[in-house]
Order: C-alpha cells, then structure tokens, then sequence
C-alpha cells in the first residue's frame, strides 16, 4: 500500500465547492496581468515605434526640403565626390547639396586657420598663390541658392579649380577678414 492517501474527486455533475475570495481575486489579477502582456506591451511598442517613425520623417523632410545652407559637415561620401576636402581645423561649417539633370552642385563654408587654408587648397591641387585677390568666382546663381553676399569688410580672393570630366570643378571665394583665419566657400560643381 503507498504512503498517499487516495485523492477523493466529485462526481460529474456535482456542484464544485464555491471558491475562495482570495483564490478569485488572485485569477483575477493573474488574468487581468495577462491581458496586459498580451495586448497592452506589443501596443505600447507600436506606439512608440510609430512616434519614432513620425519624428524621423520629419527630420528628413526637414533635411531635405531645406533651402540654403544647413549647419554641419558634408558626409564622406559628398566630400569625396565633390572633391571638398575640409580641413581640420574647422569650424562653422555648413553645407548644401542640389541635384538636377544636368548638374549636382556642393556647396560648402567654413572657417580655418591659415594652415588649413593651405591645406584644403594643396588637397585640392592648387597652390594658396593662385587665388586671386578681389575676384569673387562664385556666380549670382550660386550665391541666391545659399544666401552668400560676399560684402563687408576682408580681403576677398577666389580663384576657380577646372578639371576635365567627370571630376568636378570648384568655384572658391576666401574671406581673410580675421588675421589668421579665412572664411571660405565653395561651389563644386559635376555633371552626373
């Protein structure tokens, strides 16, 4: 004979004894939780995915419908493309990227030392004395798209950077207004 005494079990049919308070509330609460698991999580997450999505769409749409220049550097990827290596340092830099059937332009600003001047023209295959003084190389054109005026006080120089195709051309203006420092702003230009 085993140790367990036998289990005694109801009849089919007979009424189960009634169940406890604390036994009901607690299935309540195990079910209610379940629920919440089942439904409420995967909702919450929908939720916060979808205002994710919403705020990133409107970043890029920002980005993207922008016109003129926005504050930060061109990606790698458009610098090398265009050929605009900017300096380190550099600071206040700002960029702009148009694209049309004809011609995709970059067009980028920043401030330097006198070092990085040097450097970004030796990077670009020009020499610091090729830039011309009161020549503004940058067209009208170039200049209503980002805002560029090109007045006040400096000294002015340009110079333009034509290579054969498909490498781009570059139109540079540099503002040496503050000792040691140069502005400079750059149209590079490719046919696609």
């Amino acid at each position: 004979m085993s140790d367990e005494s036998p289990r005694r079990t109801a009849p089919p049919g007979a009424p189960r004894p009634a169940e406890g308070r604390w036994h009901m509330i607690r299935r309540r609460a195990l079910t209610l939780l379940i629920i919440v698991l089942l439904i409420g999580v995967p909702a919450g997450y929908l939720v916060i995915s979808a205002n994710q999505s919403r705020a990133s769409g409107k970043d890029k749409e920002a980005k993207y419908s922008a016109t003129g220049l926005t504050e930060g550097w061109p990606s790698k990827v458009q610098r090398r493309l265009y050929q605009v290596p900017v300096p380190h340092p550099a600071w206040w830099v700002a960029s702009y990227e148009t694209n049309n059937w004809r011609t995709s332009r970059l067009y980028v600003e920043f401030e330097t030392t006198d070092a990085g001047l040097t450097a970004f023209l030796t990077s670009m295959g020009v020499r610091e004395d090729e830039l011309e003084r009161g020549d503004i190389t940058i067209g009208e054109r170039d200049r209503d798209v980002t805002g560029w005026t090109f007045e006040g006080p400096g000294t002015w120089s340009g110079l333009v950077h034509e290579q054969k195709d498909p490498a781009p051309t570059h139109d540079v203006v540099v503002n040496h207004h503050k000792p040691g420092y140069s502005r400079v702003y750059v149209v590079s230009r490719t046919v696609p």
